[in-house]
């Protein structure tokens, strides 16, 4: 396994294809990814989609492999329009915030931003690129902050993630496109997107992953999104 080349990479991991249509997520981190597991196979369980887990240990999750673009890539090649990319995001959160939580002990991300209590299951980072375009539907990849939470912190980081991308704070290539989506998904989004934004403004800066010129901008972001909302 050490000899394989990563044929995808994040902040955070590196994933790796196995044989039988399995993947390996290998945290670079160190993070231990059983709570991970354990909320996918919640969520997966009350139907809600996301890759089928065969093995969590240490910091390697064993996945279902799933074909198909990202909600972004399909955005960026014209599969997809950017209000219907919009529009299944929206869903997707929706849909997940109507799940109920796993309980006191469901754990969150220990941030202290609130994530780590609720009466929902939150993703806290469900953005265009965490969305994979499947045969099946799409499905949500990349739960390592999730767990119980409260809905409109979780609407928040997305609005603030795309934010983020629009004002040029995170490098990628919807770029402008990323502007038209924090104004379509403020009217689509459930709950209340503004009422834990300095919150969820508190998540992104303890994120280990965020560079300093992205911390910097982050209360331009927080500005991007109120002045759509």
């Amino acid at each position: 396994m050490m000899d394989l080349e990563p044929f995808a990479a994040g902040r955070e991991a590196d994933v790796f294809a196995l044989d039988g249509g399995r993947v390996l997520r290998r945290y670079r981190t160190g993070m231990d990814v059983r709570r991970e597991a354990e909320v996918m196979a919640y969520v997966g369980g009350l139907g809600y989609p996301v890759p089928e887990v065969y093995a969590a240990d240490g910091t390697d999750l064993v996945m279902e492999r799933l074909d198909g673009p990202t909600l972004a890539e399909a955005a960026l090649i014209g599969e997809l329009s950017i209000p219907d990319g919009v529009a299944i995001l929206a869903d997707l959160l929706r849909r997940l915030h109507e799940l109920p939580a796993r309980g006191s002990g469901g754990g969150g991300s220990g941030s202290g931003s609130g994530s780590g209590s609720g009466d929902t299951i939150v993703h806290l980072d469900l953005h265009p690129e965490n969305v994979l375009l499947t045969r099946r539907g799409p499905v949500v990849i990349d739960w390592c902050n999730a767990g119980d939470g409260v809905g409109d912190l979780d609407t928040a980081l997305s609005a603030l993630i795309l934010a983020q991308v629009a004002i040029g704070s995170i490098e990628h290539s919807l770029g402008a496109a990323a502007g038209t989506m924090v104004d379509l998904f403020l009217e689509l989004a459930p709950g209340d997107p503004i009422r834990l934004l300095d919150e969820a403004a508190a998540f992104r800066r303890q994120q280990l992953t965020m560079s300093p010129d992205e911390l910097a901008m982050i209360d331009t972001a927080v500005a991007r999104v109120r002045a759509a909302a």
